[in-house]
Parts: structure tokens; C-alpha cells; sequence
């Protein structure tokens, strides 16, 4: 509990200290941006949505008020709002590369080159397929396991009950499921 009174009492004082709101900004900024990046596949527009969100936080935060939900539900919605916008500008759906995906994250021995190639497959196979899934489902999946967020606190920014959470998360994984499967089988059949 003490937790929330400190961040609302940092968030009154961002409203007119700017080093304040910078510590709120080094609170959040990391897991706003792997939310944007992980919506747009790019890190160049996600460094700049992620600017315009801090921005757009910064220039607001005096008519912030405290509703009982955590700071991080408002920059999120700031952020989804953008990234539907960017969305809906774009002609063109944007592939992740996956050199930035597993920049680092391989393990240090190097495995085999066709289990690479088959790995790296069937993750770019699962990226696609996410890509597929409503936008809901695409920013469950991505608040659930990039930022590892419980599911009363992705029901609080998605504005939805645990359970609710809890219910879309089960569907979702059930259409991705199928959706693989049915990818796989097409495999099988060329």
C-alpha cells in the first residue's frame, strides 16, 4: 500500500517538477516501449511512439487525477491509443526482424545451424500468427509475457476484470493453438 501512496505523491510532485516526472518516466520507459515495440515490430517507430507517449504523458499530467488504478494504466492507454494510430497510418504491415528479437538472448553455446534455422523458423511462424490475432489478443499476449504483468494488473489497463482477463487469455491460447496447427497442416499438404 505504501507503494501507491509513494507513486501518487511522485505524480503530484511530477505535476510541477520535471526531475520528478523524470523518475517517473525512468519507472516506466522501458516497459512502455517493449509494449510499442512488440505492436510495431520496429525499434525506430518504437523509440519515437514511446518519445510521443512521455510527451504526451508530460503535457497532461496536471489534469492527471488518481482513480485507484496504477500510473502505468494511463501511460498504456496513451501508448495503445498511439500505436492504433500508427496502425491505421501505415499501408503496409512491418515484419520484426528477428536479429533484434534474439540480439542477446541465445544461449551461449552455439547450437547446431539446422536447429537455428528451425528454431528461428518456427519463431518468426509464431510472430506471424500472433500478428493474425485481434488487437486485444496481440496486447494481452504482449503484456502477459514481454512485460510479464499479472492478470489483475492487465485487467486494470485493458479496463476488464481478472477473470475476464483470465478468460481471454484461455481463448487466445486456444486460437493460437489452432491457428499453428492448421499452419502445420497446411505445411504438410505443399
Amino acid at each position: 500500500m505504501s507503494e501507491l501512496k509513494d507513486e501518487v505523491a511522485l505524480i503530484d510532485a511530477a505535476k510541477d517538477d520535471p526531475i520528478a516526472f523524470g523518475m517517473l518516466y525512468k519507472r516506466y520507459v522501458e516497459k512502455i516501449y517493449n509494449y510499442i515495440y512488440f505492436r510495431t515490430g520496429s525499434v525506430k517507430d518504437a523509440e519515437d511512439l514511446t518519445g510521443k507517449v512521455f510527451f504526451k504523458a508530460m503535457s497532461h499530467i496536471k489534469g492527471y487525477k488518481h482513480m485507484g488504478l496504477p500510473f502505468s494504466a494511463w501511460l498504456y492507454r496513451i501508448a495503445h491509443n498511439l500505436v492504433a494510430n500508427y496502425h491505421r497510418d501505415q499501408s503496409k504491415m512491418q515484419e520484426i526482424s528477428l536479429d533484434n528479437i534474439t540480439g542477446g538472448a541465445l544461449p551461449q553455446r552455439e547450437p547446431q545451424p539446422e536447429s537455428r534455422v528451425v528454431h528461428n523458423q518456427e519463431v518468426e511462424d509464431l510472430l506471424v500468427t500472433i500478428r493474425e490475432l485481434a488487437d486485444n489478443r496481440q496486447e494481452l499476449l504482449i503484456l502477459k509475457f514481454v512485460d510479464q504483468l499479472s492478470n489483475a494488473e492487465i485487467g486494470k489497463i485493458m479496463r476488464k476484470s481478472e477473470g475476464a482477463i483470465k478468460s481471454l487469455y484461455h481463448r487466445t491460447l486456444i486460437e493460437l493453438r489452432e491457428k499453428m496447427d492448421n499452419s502445420d497442416k497446411e505445411m504438410k499438404n505443399d
